[in-house]
């Protein structure tokens, strides 16, 4: 187990560095322009891709750096430089962290490269959960996955909604219910491989921020799926339905078996654990980038013959700005570091760490927007943009909400509702 530091290496500070080149000359200059247009970015994930940002490689590398701290400092500078191109570029890993989460080894190997392809032939990714009457309620889910034994495959029916590179993906990765009678604890996550038929694209959402990011429904008909694509595999399936049956049931057997280490936890709930403090480090880099235009506008514009932020009224706003960003990024690192050294959440620190950074990112973009005045709500300057996609930080991934609950319930021991 590593020691917790805030301290990163060289070998971290020198990719922070990298990345943050990256992010400074070549998304900075695009943002505008994709946002614009709410199209996927190709051309920028193609130059992440050659130069290894957009890669298994590169991901791997951080996901299991032991000090924890990789994915977090990957993921606010590429924020820092743009959300809606950034979620283009890292939106794969959240399929890719459903496959480690969940998968064999042997899973992992064969899905997990196919999810990026090269740098000649770029792939992305989709992680499908949520449904149109199923959100942050994933009991709720409608999407079936059904065993043909005879042919030894999983036939998937139904509909998702919200998924990021949703049908324009060559791997989704599709949470689906495979004993309604279990709610959550009954379901299962499934590769769906490339041009597999019976998956299409429904509605693309036009939305308010993260615009450069695909967000559309996925279509379910018929798509039977080799057994070979649930993840896990079939017999560590059924020893999990038959613990939640025991649990549903009542028994003691259940009850001891579902204290220990979460072992009945459901693939869309797994897969969230592990992504939340990387998310609250997206929403981290868009926090400080606008910070960072407020602060150096508020020294440069002049207003009664002094700069701006000379006012205590200005100046104490960038002071909280500054001390919430920071605040937020130590419960980030804190959480991943635990994360990555297998220490348990006691306190649903993973979810904190989600829950603070996207309400200060929502908090400091708006403070940015004031302290420009005018200027910040016009497109001329980027806080506008950053504004809108700081929104979907405390609504993706787990509502504010939902984050609260999950942390009283916690603290708790109490089924809070």
């Amino acid at each position: 187990m590593s020691t917790f530091s805030l301290d990163p290496g060289p070998d971290q500070l020198a990719v922070r560095d990298w990345l943050h080149g990256f992010a400074a000359d070549v998304m900075r200059p695009a943002a505008a322009e994709w946002d614009e247009r709410e199209e996927t970015p190709w051309p920028v994930i193609q130059e992440a891709a050659k130069l290894g940002i957009y890669s298994l490689d590169f991901y791997a590398q951080q996901y299991f750096d032991p000090s924890g701290i990789g994915i977090p400092i990957a993921m606010e500078e590429l924020f820092w430089g743009d959300a809606g191109i950034g979620l283009s570029i890292v939106g794969t890993t959240l399929a890719a962290v459903a496959v480690l989460a969940n998968g064999t080894e042997e899973q992992i190997g064969t899905w997990a490269p196919q999810m990026f392809g090269t740098p000649d032939d770029v792939r992305v990714a989709a992680f499908c959960s949520s449904e149109p009457d199923a959100g942050s309620d994933v009991s709720a889910l409608r999407t079936r996955a059904v065993y043909d034994q005879a042919k030894d495959e999983w036939v998937l029916n139904g509909t998702k909604t919200w998924a990021t590179n949703g049908g324009i993906a060559a791997v989704h990765v599709v949470v689906a219910t495979v004993d309604p009678a279990l709610g959550a604890r009954g379901q299962a996550s499934f590769v769906v491989p490339p041009q597999t038929p019976g998956l299409s694209q429904g509605q693309k959402f036009k939305k308010h921020g993260i615009r450069a990011s695909h967000t559309a429904e996925v279509v379910l008909d018929g798509v039977r799926v080799p057994g070979s694509c649930l993840l896990g595999g079939k017999e560590k399936l059924d020893e999990r339905l038959a613990r939640a049956r025991e649990r549903a049931a009542g028994s003691a057997a259940g009850k001891a078996s579902a204290g220990k280490g979460g072992s009945v936890k459901n693939a869309a709930m797994a897969t969230f654990e592990a992504s939340r403090p990387a998310v609250g480090a997206q929403a981290i880099g868009i926090a400080r980038a606008a910070y960072e235009v407020a602060l150096d506008y508020a020294r440069t514009r002049v207003q009664f013959g002094r700069p701006i932020i000379d006012n205590q009224g200005v100046a104490f706003t960038l002071a909280d700005m500054k001390t919430r960003i920071d605040a937020s990024r130590l419960l980030v690192w804190r959480a991943s570091w635990m994360a990555a050294n297998q220490q348990p959440f006691t306190s649903a620190e993973g979810s904190m760490s989600k829950l603070y950074a996207g309400e200060t990112a929502k908090w400091v973009t708006a403070q940015a927007m004031q302290i420009l005045g005018g200027n910040g709500y016009t497109r001329e300057y980027p806080v506008e943009r950053m504004h809108r996609d700081s929104a979907i930080y405390t609504i993706f991934e787990g509502t504010s909400e939902i984050q609260r609950l999950v942390i009283a319930r916690t603290i708790s021991g109490m089924p809070i509702r």
